[in-house]
């Protein structure tokens, strides 16, 4: 469903409703043994404190305890489920269904913006994305990471971890990042596009036992002696450098790891933040930025010394006491964006980074994800919407459209060009610049949308058009700022 509010109070059309009534917790949810409070941050995959102990290896949970914890949180944010609404095809694992069919290029409905399908998953919540093509990877809490094309399942491969948070692809390689703290690698057989092996993990096994051997290899990491060539907490974020060259990784236990992709070595181990890192991207001018539970978004700059790469830190670009929950630099490379845990999405422009360019309000939750393409830029959040927001000429934002349908927070987006993806759409020929949209959920769902970048001008009741995006903050919203120690 898109939401909006055009011209003439004319009422937007409704696909596949997910809108559900919100009840307000307060703080922390308890589950059945009051003993063992549940942490929203820790349910939405994102920290906003550092109480948890770092993890070590850490099991998927089970079917059952999962289902049970997941409908229960459900329940307590956003009221009585209405999945059944959302999926009328009931086949396990997965079931897809086309929501609306395809528009036809000869008519009006080529600007048409709104929900294509969905890909109901009833095994686990999907935590990341990645497409690449007319191929879309998929990664949940279950150990199978699943690759989909013309939204019909086209392959799938098996981790020995669980929970997938993080996917990157360059070239022939897939790098996946986990709860346990590793990254691992898989390659696409050149005989057969639909077979994936695993080609490393990172670190390597060898360069932990040689790195173990030597006092000084050791660092301090919450308050522990650990190699520092080694995440010892969830990875939550992946993110390559302009030339693909290096792969940087953040991680919860508030180190960033700078990897080289030709031979999986570690160069070096960035600290600085106090709390769990929840987003690292790289930008422009060999800029890296990241995102923490402490509130603060780091700028640092990468340098050569001689063969080996060295970053330096910056600026702090922010400092609050929300968590920083996502980045992405825009497509130009002359926006950074950063979503927080109050529902705020800020940005800062390349010719004057230090200060910030702006505030855009949309959400009334935490920003969960964000994602960008062209002069667009998407906001996926806990509130369960998606919004479009595109950058103008002179700087200014508009929301375009407000994505809803998914009756869980939005935990990952990903968007390709339409043409790339290659859909029954495609065939449209015209100056209008149409993006394939793909977002996961914790209502264990990913929805495939289209986004237009040029709006309905007809007289007929529209498709789509763009909601206000200056909303009063929500009370409910405050459960997901970031509390103090």
């Amino acid at each position: 469903m898109i939401r909006n509010s055009p011209p003439g109070n004319i009422p937007a059309n409704s696909y596949n409703d997910g809108n559900v009534q919100r009840q307000k917790p307060g703080g922390k949810l308890k589950s059945n043994n009051d003993h063992h409070p549940i942490d929203i941050g820790d349910q939405l995959s994102f920290r906003l404190n550092n109480h948890p102990p770092p993890l070590e290896d850490i099991d998927s949970p089970t079917e059952d305890d999962a289902s049970l914890r997941d409908s229960y949180t459900s329940r307590m944010l956003f009221g009585p489920s209405t999945s059944h609404q959302l999926s009328p095809l009931k086949r396990s694992p997965w079931s897809s269904y086309v929501e609306k069919s395809l528009p036809d290029c000869s008519d009006s409905h080529s600007n048409y913006t709104g929900l294509l399908a969905s890909l109901v998953r009833e095994e686990g919540n999907i935590y990341s994305l990645a497409a690449t093509g007319d191929l879309l990877y998929t990664g949940s809490d279950s150990k199978n990471i699943r690759v989909w094309k013309s939204q019909k399942e086209f392959s799938w491969f098996k981790s020995n971890s669980g929970l997938v948070k993080a996917i990157v692809i360059a070239d022939e390689k897939i790098f996946t990042g986990h709860q346990d703290g590793k990254i691992r690698v898989w390659k696409v057989s050149p005989r057969n596009p639909s077979a994936h092996k695993r080609i490393g993990t990172l670190p390597t096994f060898k360069s932990v036992v040689k790195k173990s051997m030597k006092p000084k290899n050791y660092t301090e990491v919450k308050g522990t002696q650990r190699i520092w060539i080694k995440h010892f907490d969830a990875i939550s974020s992946l993110s390559f450098s302009e030339d693909q060259s290096l792969l940087y990784s953040g991680s919860w236990d508030t180190t960033i790891k700078v990897w080289k992709v030709s031979d999986f070595k570690c160069l070096e181990s960035i600290t600085g933040h106090e709390d769990a890192i929840n987003s690292v991207v790289t930008g422009f001018d060999g800029m890296v930025f990241s995102g923490s539970a402490d509130g603060t978004v780091k700028a640092w700059r990468r340098e050569f010394q001689g063969k080996r790469t060295k970053h330096f830190f910056i600026d702090n670009l922010l400092k609050q006491e929300c968590a920083v929950t996502s980045l992405i630099v825009n497509q130009s490379g002359t926006v950074l964006y950063c979503g927080s845990s109050d529902g705020f999405l800020h940005f800062w422009e390349r010719e004057r980074l230090l200060s910030r360019g702006g505030l855009l309000r949309g959400h009334k939750l935490a920003v969960l994800c964000l994602a960008a393409a062209g002069n667009l830029v998407f906001s996926g959040s806990a509130d369960t919407n998606i919004c479009v927001w595109r950058r103008e000429g002179g700087g200014e934002h508009k929301c375009l459209y407000m994505l809803s349908g998914h009756t869980g927070p939005v935990k990952c987006l990903a968007v390709e060009d339409e043409r790339r993806v290659g859909m029954a759409v495609s065939r449209c020929n015209n100056s209008n610049r149409v993006w394939t949209v793909y977002s996961g959920s914790l209502d264990k769902s990913v929805k495939v949308w289209r986004v237009s970048t040029e709006t309905e001008t007809k007289s007929r009741q529209p498709t789509a058009s763009a909601p206000s995006h200056h909303r009063r903050s929500s009370s409910s919203g405050q459960i997901f700022a970031r509390r103090r120690d």
